[in-house]
């Protein structure tokens, strides 16, 4: 297709319909009459050849092709947007800007907060927005970079973009401080038969991966979206789950739980900000990562010794 014979005024009519579902709302939304936005909507309609929206009873619902384009035409307004928003020049102390970051709470927490506080001191303009990693970001990775300035994630989960690196942590365990099925040492027999809480998808953790090459496959109990809820849901109970020794650190005391090495050698953390090669040569953008690969987050703590929290 020649994008140069698209009308691009007609992007932001679409997402306009497929989202308020009303020829009316549309139109009031991207300041068009009524009588334009129902000329945009037969022109979409033709070049799609498919209805969109079609009427059931009062209101409109989408059609199969109108779902699809649902996510895809507020993917691409928000891409063209940064395009048409990049800048030559960039002057952190004067500008006004957004950043949006994709990060687990880990990430925001050991990170997030000190990139925070460096932004507040150096550009009193600049926002940050901290989004939470969604489930599927290893299959709509591309995607999911194209509509934020970032995503803080450690190797081994998605590759294939560019990254800066940002710092080192190691895995560690927590079991509850009254667990009465492990002594001073968690084993490989530990993990295989006691239930487990994770963070979202086990298996996305190149530390949990290992398992499998040892042929341990945790039985998951609880599955939660937040690494700082696992002590809460580890304590008092038979359940243990892996965690990153800089934020259990962070939340010592938090919780009545010890932290135990790992029985293996697990592969640590190096944790990155990736982009989206759009927004490479972008001032804004390239400000951003410096600031980010030279914040210095401290180093984890020493082997962690069993011990009461």
């Amino acid at each position: 297709m020649n994008l140069a014979s698209l009308d691009l005024n007609l992007i932001t009519a679409l997402r306009a319909l497929l989202e308020e579902r009303s020829v009316t709302r549309a139109g009031q939304r991207v300041g068009l009459s009524q009588p334009a936005m129902s000329a945009a909507l037969a022109r979409l309609r033709r070049h799609f050849d498919d209805d969109l929206l079609s009427r059931v009873g009062s209101r409109y619902e989408l059609t199969a092709l109108g779902q699809v384009l649902l996510d895809r035409t507020a993917t691409a307004c928000d891409l063209l947007e940064r395009v048409f928003t990049s800048q030559a020049d960039f002057d952190p102390a004067h500008e006004t800007h957004t950043f949006t970051l994709i990060a687990s709470d880990y990430a925001v927490a050991v990170f997030g907060a000190e990139l925070a506080r460096t932004v507040h001191a150096e550009a009193p303009g600049i926002r940050l927005r901290f989004q939470q990693t969604p489930t599927d970001v290893t299959e709509n990775t591309g995607t999911l970079l194209s509509t934020a300035d970032g995503l803080l994630m450690p190797h081994g989960v998605i590759s294939g973009f560019p990254a800066v690196e940002l710092y080192r942590d190691r895995w560690v365990f927590l079991v509850s401080d009254d667990h009465p099925d492990v002594g001073e040492r968690l084993t490989l027999d530990d993990l295989r038969r006691l239930p487990w809480v994770t963070y979202q998808r086990t298996y996305d953790a190149p530390a949990v991966r290992q398992l499998g090459m040892l042929g341990i496959e945790p039985r998951t109990e609880v599955s939660v979206d937040s690494f700082q809820a696992l002590p809460w849901l580890v304590a008092g109970t038979r359940r243990i789950a892996l965690i990153q020794q800089l934020l259990a650190d962070r939340l010592r005391g938090v919780a009545p739980v010890r932290v135990m090495e790992c029985p293996y050698e697990a592969v640590p953390v190096q944790e990155a900000l990736w982009w989206h090669p759009v927004h490479t040569h972008d001032a804004a953008h390239i400000w951003l990562r410096e600031t980010a690969g030279r914040i210095a987050v401290p180093a984890s703590s020493p082997p962690a010794q069993p011990r009461r929290e």
